[in-house]
């Protein structure tokens, strides 16, 4: 006969087995099966269309301000009334106008996420003209290709139409 404390062991090596190895494994090998690119961190060639990217030059989209640094996390906390902000935006506006792209809010101001994936269609258009002239391709295959990569909301009126920079950067590669 089993004592309480031989009770207690035995329930809990039954669940850590049940809960602990049998169900994450379970879980795993359904996630692997059914949504494997998913579950991989949604991985393409150049890095997860999940998390936003840092574009060096005036030949790519360049997404929200935020994705400098992808381990950093989290909005910074400034309200509208903060010099720093104020500051930051200013500069990311000059340094906008000077590569030739109208500025947005989006393009000039952080996600809450810090590591916002996308951009609206606003802001991919607003760059069309410098990404085409830095690259030396038509203005119309640019936009094109913008217009092509537009999702739109979810079910036709969950969120709003937006870009996925990454996705949008791989096939301007991809266009000669």
């Amino acid at each position: 006969m089993l004592t309480n404390l031989g009770r207690a062991i035995l329930l809990s090596a039954i669940f850590f087995v049940l809960l602990g190895l049998a169900y994450p494994l379970a879980e795993t090998a359904i996630g692997q099966g059914l949504f494997a690119r998913q579950a991989n961190g949604s991985l393409t060639s150049h890095g997860s269309v999940l998390a936003g990217q840092s574009w060096a030059g005036a030949r790519w989209f360049h997404g929200r301000p935020d994705a400098d640094n992808p381990m950093a996390t989290g909005g910074t906390n400034l309200g509208p009334r903060s010099t720093v902000l104020v500051k930051a935006v200013r500069q990311q506006i000059a340094l906008l106008q000077k590569a030739g792209i109208t500025p947005t809010p989006d393009l000039v101001t952080t996600s809450g996420s810090g590591v916002d994936p996308d951009i609206s269609p606003a802001d991919a258009y607003a760059q069309v003209n410098a990404v085409a002239k830095a690259r030396a391709l038509p203005v119309a295959a640019v936009r094109q290709l913008v217009t092509v990569h537009i999702k739109q909301p979810q079910l036709g009126f969950l969120g709003s139409s937006y870009l996925n920079v990454l996705q949008l950067n791989e096939a301007l590669a991809a266009l000669r």
